[in-house]
């Protein structure tokens, strides 16, 4: 063997981040499918279907419950299934039901044998209509919810998979930063395509994008010891936690082959689980609320269509602050881990305890409000920003303190709470909106009138809700305690 042969061989590949890229993606394409709904429902779809607000938060809380449900055998079903597999089956699903989507106005025409565009609001017919459209986008919004319930689970393990624990919440921080870019990229690409196109092609085109991805997914990844793409080195860096000398390694990749599952029922007697189910049902909701109602919130308290440039300058002002801000949060516990000695759950949690204060931007965001749209733009991306950075490291918090056999399952299980958490905003918001529109100005809270009122009471709650689980999480698991299977 020759020197340079030998020089190579110890050279450490970067698969791991090629597919970190590819799972960037994939939750990039994931909150595009969610956010076509958001951003064709003013202008588009309410007065096409004569929704009221009401009927919206009964169809975004139902997307957050399905959704929750879903996740409780999404992180089982990739365990079972394989990385491979149950990562293609998710996407595949989920796009099917984005794509599922653009037919529900022409299901509703057939349906009730209308056309929608003759039908007088306020009518009988015109409630015979919201209400049908309502049943058919819900059944469009289970079916994505049931694939897009597998994207979480199998990017963590994914994650697991190749990295070690001090890379983990860095890594998670890049790929769940396709969230915020996916909400980011939303207002440039989805209202111009609705206007130009018609809303219907809107969730064809960008729900088309997930059966791209599988043909990369299905070329790209193997787990780290069978890829052609991991060299030693890299082998070796992805377990360093394993193992202390490479010679253990085989022997250590063997057992770890073999490990068994923790049972599901018994995931729940450990205070680790309880300590991720409350921090996702307290926050995800906030997350969720400022992803699908943020278009609305702009477009009802300042005219800002999502059509006009004023629209789509605010929601892309909010992301990419959230973009910008959210991807430094897995770096954070990294820095430290490595410059202060803490060990990673602890690191983890003193970012998340900083993180946790940012959402009490959104506390000033409609008293500035008053003074220039701008003003919300700015302080909600901090708050959802602040979300991200937290959420980053919520999510490696599993690998910190459970075996790898397990961590799809505890992440299913934290994303169905976080999905209850969610449905119950959504729902509450709107009704909430709905009844101080009604009310006006009897409608009053800290000031403002009708239905920004309504906003109020919502924000007030995202902006203290990161401080509460933050305690209760610390409350239930003080220090670092790692369970083994």
């Amino acid at each position: 063997m020759t020197s340079n042969q030998t020089t190579q061989q110890k050279l450490m590949t970067n698969w791991r981040w090629w597919l970190c890229s590819l799972l960037f993606v994939a939750t990039t394409v994931n909150y595009l499918d969610r956010q076509v709904l958001s951003l064709t429902y003013e202008e588009f779809i309410k007065p096409e279907f004569n929704w009221s607000d009401a009927d919206y938060g009964t169809i975004t809380s139902f997307f957050s419950i399905f959704y929750a449900i879903a996740c409780l055998f999404a992180g089982k079903f990739v365990d079972w299934m394989g990385t491979k597999k149950g990562y293609i089956i998710s996407i595949f699903v989920w796009s099917l039901g984005a794509c599922l989507h653009a037919f529900c106005g022409w299901a509703t025409e057939h349906i009730e044998g209308v056309d929608l565009s003759a039908v007088e609001a306020g009518s009988n017919v015109a409630l015979a209509v919201a209400t049908t459209s309502v049943f058919l986008f819900l059944l469009c919004r289970g079916i994505l919810a049931l694939g897009e319930a597998g994207n979480f689970p199998a990017a963590i393990k994914v994650v697991a998979e190749y990295y070690p624990k001090k890379d983990r919440a860095f890594a998670t921080s890049i790929f769940n930063a396709g969230a915020s870019v996916g909400a980011l990229a939303a207002p440039l690409c989805i209202p111009p395509l609705a206007q130009h196109l018609g809303w219907e092609m809107a969730f064809i085109i960008i729900g088309a994008l997930g059966f791209i991805w599988i043909f990369f997914w299905q070329f790209m990844y193997e787990k780290p010891e069978n890829s052609t793409h991991v060299n030693e080195a890299e082998l070796e860096y992805i377990h360093q936690d394993d193992a202390a000398e490479a010679k253990e390694r085989a022997a250590q990749l063997e057992q770890a082959s073999t490990e068994k599952a923790i049972p599901f029922i018994q995931c729940f007697t450990y205070r680790q689980t309880w300590a991720f189910i409350t921090g996702k049902f307290f926050t995800d909701g906030v997350w969720w609320f400022f992803l699908f109602w943020a278009p609305s919130y702009f477009d009802n308290q300042f005219g800002a269509k999502a059509t006009s440039p004023l629209g789509q300058g605010l929601i892309f002002t909010l992301y990419a602050i959230v973009t910008v801000v959210s991807i430094y949060g897995g770096y954070l516990p990294k820095l430290f881990v490595e410059k202060r000695g803490m060990n990673p759950y602890s690191g983890r949690m003193l970012a998340m305890l900083i993180f946790a204060f940012f959402p009490l931007f959104a506390l000033f965001a409609q008293p500035l409000g008053v003074n220039s749209p701008w003003w919300p733009a700015i302080l909600i991306g901090l708050a959802a920003a602040g979300h991200q950075a937290w959420s980053a490291n919520l999510f490696s918090t599993i690998g910190d303190m459970f075996p790898k056999s397990t961590i799809a399952s505890i992440t299913g299980i934290g994303a169905t709470a976080g999905g209850i958490g969610s449905m119950i905003i959504q729902k509450a918001a709107g009704n909430l909106f709905t009844y101080a529109e009604t009310e006006g100005s009897a409608f009053t809270f800290l000031g403002f009138e009708g239905k920004p009122a309504g906003y109020f009471i919502v924000f007030c709650f995202c902006g203290v809700a990161y401080l509460i689980a933050w305690c209760i999480m610390k409350s239930l698991v003080p220090k670092y305690k790692p369970i083994n299977a």
